[in-house]
């Protein structure tokens, strides 16, 4: 809710408010966070898997990284120029993204792989649900620059200290000690071995293009609706509220259905690549859409393929995480890097597509989403041809 909330909505009418004319700065404020978990992401990770401490591995960090995370907003909830914006977004990032990384990386440490499919599911939902109601939330608070970004960056933050409190872990004080961490060791966390790790690498490597994809369609909704309806971005809210339940009735659906079934049939690539079409399909329908009622059906075919995805392809790569006792922090790290990079890099290279055959002052919106459903299309192959040790 703290994260997914602003990147739907809040950060978009910041955006308009600081620079009305310049909407492509929304992808350079959301690269710069993404940035910053790819950079700082594996070392708090390595940092968890040697932590000794009476309350475990992960818990520790989850709650100093979501005081962190709070810091950020309340920078963000008062930037008055772009760069004040990014240094909040990124500090934001820093804070509940790397947290968020400790909890998959909790995830790894206990869920055996017959459970892995549902509870990513169940994930996925949650996920969603954060979406809508931190979108809401925030649509209630525009005329607010703090609240906006601080009502559900406050309850995000509450939910996550119920988990630090009620999810526990053993005492990790007497655990075996590993080899003392050197800077030397840090930075090389940051790699391994890509021929050992076969599959873990082609599976990141189908993430990455498929959350590329992703990212271009998602980052730019509220001024796709907006352009695309004629509303102004600061009336948007509701429509995107709206959008965001039809979106949670596919996603849930796709996500819960999909995980039960893919633990129970021991598969997972068939659903990657069915959740791929979907995506790519509903993509299409929602850049060729001739009204609301048309866009909303795209939502929802391309958040079911969302929710398929989202949920199978996490149960995929705990299935072939290395060094799950020992590296999960780490690895999980260096997956996040197929999530994180994307949402650096495609706000970066949207606004090309955006700009392409239009004239001065309008964005090719068609364009970019038909893009994007190319880009997840080609991130399912991939794992559908190349992962080679799972079904």
């Amino acid at each position: 809710m703290a994260l997914v909330g602003p990147i739907g909505y809040s950060l978009a009418v910041l955006v308009n408010r600081i620079a009305p004319d310049n909407q492509e700065f929304l992808g350079y404020v959301t690269g710069v966070g993404a940035l910053v978990v790819v950079l700082v992401g594996p070392l708090v990770g390595i940092l968890s898997d040697r932590t000794r401490s009476r309350l475990g591995r992960r818990r520790p960090w989850i709650a100093a990284l979501t005081l962190v995370g709070l810091g950020g907003l309340l920078i963000v909830a008062f930037a008055s120029n772009l760069a004040i914006a990014m240094l909040g977004w990124a500090v934001t990032q820093l804070g509940f993204g790397i947290a968020g990384l400790q909890v998959v990386s909790s995830m790894g440490d206990r869920l055996p792989e017959s459970q892995r499919g549902k509870v990513a599911g169940l994930t996925g939902v949650a996920t969603m649900l954060a979406s809508i109601v931190g979108v809401t939330l925030a649509s209630v608070f525009t005329g607010s620059d703090v609240l906006i970004f601080m009502v559900p960056g406050a309850i995000g933050a509450v939910l996550i200290f119920l988990f630090v409190l009620f999810v526990k872990e053993p005492d990790g004080r007497d655990a075996p000690q590993q080899a003392r961490a050197t800077i030397g060791s840090l930075v090389a966390g940051y790699g391994y071995n890509v021929k050992r790790y076969a599959d873990f690498s082609w599976n990141w490597l189908g993430r990455f293009f498929f959350n590329f994809g992703l990212t271009m369609a998602t980052t730019f909704t509220t001024f796709f609706f907006a352009t695309k309806l004629g509303v102004p971005v600061t009336e948007i809210g509701g429509l995107i509220a709206i959008s965001g339940l039809v979106g949670i009735v596919g996603t849930v659906g796709g996500a819960v259905l999909s995980g039960f079934l893919s633990d129970r049939l021991k598969r997972r690539k068939s659903f990657i690549i069915f959740a791929a079409v979907l995506f790519a399909a509903g993509t299409v329908i929602s850049a060729f859409a001739p009204d609301l009622t048309v866009l909303l059906v795209g939502m929802l075919v391309w958040n079911i393929g969302l929710g398929v995805f989202s949920a199978v392809d996490q149960a995929l790569y705990l299935d072939v995480l290395p060094e799950q006792d020992t590296q999960a922090g780490r690895f999980v790290a260096i997956n996040q890097f197929s999530t994180s990079i994307p949402q650096f890099a495609a706000p970066l290279l949207a606004p090309v597509f955006l700009l392409i055959g239009v004239a001065s002052g309008e964005s090719n919106y068609p364009l970019l989403y038909v893009v994007s459903g190319v880009f997840a299309l080609l991130g399912g192959l991939i794992i559908l041809l190349r992962v080679k040790s799972v079904r």
